[in-house]
Protein backbone atom coordinates (compact mmCIF):
# COMPACT_ATOMS: atom_id res chain seq x y z
CA UNK A 1 0.00 0.00 0.00
CA UNK A 2 0.98 3.64 -0.57
CA UNK A 3 1.32 5.88 2.03
CA UNK A 4 -0.97 9.43 2.32
CA UNK A 5 1.34 12.07 1.14
CA UNK A 6 1.65 9.71 -1.74
CA UNK A 7 -1.75 9.19 -2.90
CA UNK A 8 -3.00 12.74 -2.36
CA UNK A 9 0.38 13.70 -4.72
CA UNK A 10 -0.44 11.46 -7.45
CA UNK A 11 -4.88 11.52 -7.37
CA UNK A 12 -5.71 14.73 -5.96
CA UNK A 13 -2.66 17.51 -6.26
CA UNK A 14 -1.76 16.70 -10.11
CA UNK A 15 -5.82 17.15 -10.62
CA UNK A 16 -5.65 20.97 -9.22
CA UNK A 17 -2.26 21.99 -10.01
CA UNK A 18 -2.87 24.42 -12.85
CA UNK A 19 -5.92 25.85 -11.03
CA UNK A 20 -5.44 29.39 -10.68
CA UNK A 21 -6.16 31.42 -7.89
CA UNK A 22 -8.03 28.56 -6.57
CA UNK A 23 -10.27 28.82 -3.55
CA UNK A 24 -10.15 25.70 -1.40
CA UNK A 25 -11.81 24.47 1.96
CA UNK A 26 -10.15 21.81 3.60
CA UNK A 27 -12.32 19.73 6.50
CA UNK A 28 -9.60 17.97 8.25
CA UNK A 29 -5.99 19.40 9.53
CA UNK A 30 -4.32 16.75 11.98
CA UNK A 31 -0.68 17.27 11.79
CA UNK A 32 -1.19 19.54 8.50
CA UNK A 33 0.82 17.37 5.88
CA UNK A 34 -2.37 18.49 3.24
CA UNK A 35 -2.65 21.77 4.83
CA UNK A 36 0.93 22.29 3.75
CA UNK A 37 0.71 21.36 0.58
CA UNK A 38 -2.24 23.44 -0.20
CA UNK A 39 -0.54 26.55 1.31
CA UNK A 40 2.14 25.48 -1.29
CA UNK A 41 -0.41 25.60 -4.25
CA UNK A 42 -2.15 28.52 -2.88
CA UNK A 43 1.40 30.76 -2.61
CA UNK A 44 2.18 29.59 -6.27
CA UNK A 45 -1.44 29.88 -7.98
CA UNK A 46 -2.40 32.70 -5.86
CA UNK A 47 -5.44 30.72 -4.22
CA UNK A 48 -6.60 30.83 -0.46
CA UNK A 49 -6.81 28.37 2.04
CA UNK A 50 -9.93 27.93 4.60
CA UNK A 51 -8.87 24.57 7.02
CA UNK A 52 -11.36 23.69 9.41
CA UNK A 53 -10.89 21.27 12.79
CA UNK A 54 -12.19 21.02 16.53
CA UNK A 55 -8.46 21.34 17.58
CA UNK A 56 -6.75 24.58 17.49
CA UNK A 57 -4.23 24.54 14.11
CA UNK A 58 -3.63 27.77 14.29
CA UNK A 59 0.24 27.48 14.60
CA UNK A 60 0.44 25.12 11.45
CA UNK A 61 1.16 28.40 9.19
CA UNK A 62 1.14 31.63 9.38
CA UNK A 63 0.47 32.25 5.85
CA UNK A 64 -1.30 35.19 4.22
CA UNK A 65 -3.39 33.14 2.44
CA UNK A 66 -4.76 30.80 5.10
CA UNK A 67 -7.45 31.01 7.53
CA UNK A 68 -8.15 28.52 10.50
CA UNK A 69 -11.67 28.16 11.59
CA UNK A 70 -12.16 26.36 15.34
CA UNK A 71 -14.91 24.64 14.82
CA UNK A 72 -17.06 21.60 13.95
CA UNK A 73 -17.37 20.52 10.50
CA UNK A 74 -20.84 20.62 10.10
CA UNK A 75 -21.27 23.59 11.12
CA UNK A 76 -22.24 24.72 7.85
CA UNK A 77 -24.26 28.40 8.15
CA UNK A 78 -21.20 29.50 10.37
CA UNK A 79 -18.45 28.17 8.26
CA UNK A 80 -20.45 29.09 5.19
CA UNK A 81 -20.32 32.84 6.64
CA UNK A 82 -16.23 33.23 7.00
CA UNK A 83 -15.92 31.89 3.15
CA UNK A 84 -15.76 34.48 0.74
CA UNK A 85 -17.04 33.23 -2.62
CA UNK A 86 -18.12 29.38 -4.46
CA UNK A 87 -14.41 27.02 -3.90
CA UNK A 88 -12.75 25.33 -6.26
CA UNK A 89 -11.85 22.37 -4.09
CA UNK A 90 -13.19 20.41 -1.18
CA UNK A 91 -11.48 18.27 0.67
CA UNK A 92 -13.20 15.58 3.90
CA UNK A 93 -10.78 13.91 5.94
CA UNK A 94 -12.57 14.65 9.24
CA UNK A 95 -14.82 11.97 10.71
CA UNK A 96 -14.94 8.68 8.45
CA UNK A 97 -18.39 7.55 9.09
CA UNK A 98 -20.86 7.21 6.21
CA UNK A 99 -23.79 9.24 7.81
CA UNK A 100 -21.61 12.18 8.65
CA UNK A 101 -19.64 12.37 5.10
CA UNK A 102 -23.16 12.17 3.59
CA UNK A 103 -23.88 15.28 5.40
CA UNK A 104 -21.07 16.71 4.48
CA UNK A 105 -21.34 15.90 0.95
CA UNK A 106 -24.73 17.41 0.66
CA UNK A 107 -24.06 20.51 2.72
CA UNK A 108 -21.40 21.77 1.27
CA UNK A 109 -21.48 20.96 -2.58
CA UNK A 110 -23.89 23.93 -3.39
CA UNK A 111 -20.56 26.01 -2.39
CA UNK A 112 -18.88 23.71 -5.01
CA UNK A 113 -17.87 25.97 -8.53
CA UNK A 114 -19.63 23.82 -11.71
CA UNK A 115 -15.81 22.07 -12.67
CA UNK A 116 -14.66 22.01 -9.13
CA UNK A 117 -13.42 19.22 -7.57
CA UNK A 118 -14.25 17.41 -3.73
CA UNK A 119 -12.05 14.81 -2.17
CA UNK A 120 -12.71 11.99 0.47
CA UNK A 121 -10.37 10.66 1.74
CA UNK A 122 -10.59 7.22 3.86
CA UNK A 123 -13.13 4.83 1.52
CA UNK A 124 -11.14 1.77 0.99
CA UNK A 125 -11.46 -1.00 3.73
CA UNK A 126 -9.01 -3.08 1.93
CA UNK A 127 -5.74 -2.47 4.12
CA UNK A 128 -7.71 -3.03 7.03
CA UNK A 129 -9.38 -6.41 6.71
CA UNK A 130 -8.32 -9.29 9.16
CA UNK A 131 -5.64 -10.51 6.73
CA UNK A 132 -3.27 -6.95 6.58
CA UNK A 133 -1.03 -5.72 9.16
CA UNK A 134 -3.37 -2.69 9.61
CA UNK A 135 -6.98 -4.62 10.23
CA UNK A 136 -9.01 -2.18 12.28
CA UNK A 137 -12.48 -3.18 13.15
CA UNK A 138 -13.77 0.80 12.83
CA UNK A 139 -11.92 1.62 10.05
CA UNK A 140 -13.23 -1.29 7.47
CA UNK A 141 -16.71 -1.09 8.53
CA UNK A 142 -16.92 2.53 8.49
CA UNK A 143 -15.25 2.87 4.98
CA UNK A 144 -16.45 -0.03 3.35
CA UNK A 145 -20.08 2.14 4.15
CA UNK A 146 -18.57 5.25 3.51
CA UNK A 147 -17.75 3.36 -0.07
CA UNK A 148 -21.25 2.69 -0.68
CA UNK A 149 -23.12 5.55 0.18
CA UNK A 150 -20.85 7.93 -1.99
CA UNK A 151 -22.12 4.83 -5.21
CA UNK A 152 -25.89 5.38 -3.93
CA UNK A 153 -25.48 9.35 -3.98
CA UNK A 154 -23.79 8.82 -7.80
CA UNK A 155 -26.35 6.76 -9.17
CA UNK A 156 -29.29 8.87 -8.32
CA UNK A 157 -27.13 12.08 -9.46
CA UNK A 158 -24.40 10.58 -12.44
CA UNK A 159 -25.72 13.34 -14.29
CA UNK A 160 -24.56 16.05 -12.07
CA UNK A 161 -21.02 14.98 -11.19
CA UNK A 162 -18.25 12.55 -12.27
CA UNK A 163 -16.92 9.78 -9.37
CA UNK A 164 -13.50 8.05 -9.71
CA UNK A 165 -11.50 6.04 -6.85
CA UNK A 166 -8.24 5.45 -5.90
CA UNK A 167 -7.35 2.66 -3.81
CA UNK A 168 -4.20 3.36 -3.26
CA UNK A 169 -3.28 3.61 0.68
CA UNK A 170 -6.93 4.03 3.04
CA UNK A 171 -8.28 5.07 -0.67
CA UNK A 172 -9.86 8.36 -2.21
CA UNK A 173 -12.76 9.07 -3.87
CA UNK A 174 -12.52 12.06 -6.39
CA UNK A 175 -15.48 13.99 -7.53
CA UNK A 176 -16.08 16.51 -10.47
CA UNK A 177 -19.04 18.96 -10.47
CA UNK A 178 -20.62 18.70 -14.04
CA UNK A 179 -23.47 21.60 -13.35
CA UNK A 180 -25.08 24.07 -10.96
CA UNK A 181 -28.27 21.17 -10.37
CA UNK A 182 -29.26 20.80 -6.92
CA UNK A 183 -28.79 17.29 -6.17
CA UNK A 184 -31.16 14.67 -5.81
CA UNK A 185 -31.93 12.51 -2.67
CA UNK A 186 -30.03 9.00 -2.38
CA UNK A 187 -31.88 5.53 -1.29
CA UNK A 188 -30.79 2.46 -0.70
CA UNK A 189 -29.43 0.53 -3.99
CA UNK A 190 -31.46 -2.61 -5.24
CA UNK A 191 -29.38 -5.23 -5.70
CA UNK A 192 -30.18 -8.29 -6.79
CA UNK A 193 -27.39 -10.40 -4.90
CA UNK A 194 -29.96 -11.73 -2.15
CA UNK A 195 -32.58 -12.46 -4.88
CA UNK A 196 -34.18 -16.18 -5.08
CA UNK A 197 -32.60 -15.98 -8.52
CA UNK A 198 -29.08 -15.64 -7.22
CA UNK A 199 -29.55 -17.96 -4.51
CA UNK A 200 -30.42 -20.55 -7.41
CA UNK A 201 -27.84 -19.70 -9.36
CA UNK A 202 -24.81 -20.38 -6.66
CA UNK A 203 -26.51 -23.71 -5.81
CA UNK A 204 -26.48 -24.35 -9.65
CA UNK A 205 -22.42 -23.64 -9.82
CA UNK A 206 -21.96 -26.08 -6.72
CA UNK A 207 -24.03 -28.51 -7.79
CA UNK A 208 -21.69 -28.24 -11.21
CA UNK A 209 -18.61 -27.64 -9.23
CA UNK A 210 -19.23 -31.03 -6.66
Amino acid sequence: MHNYEEKINKNLFALIKDIQKPNILELGVQEGVSTKKFLDLCEVNRGFLYSVDIVDCNNVSSSKRWKFIKSRDDNFSYIKSQITGQIDILFIDTLHEAKHVKNLFYNYYDLVKEGGFIFIDDISHLPYLNAEKKSHFYCEINNRETFNSLLEIYFFNYNNFSLNFSFESSGLAIIKKMNENSLNKSKKLISKEFSIKNMLRKIWLQIKKN
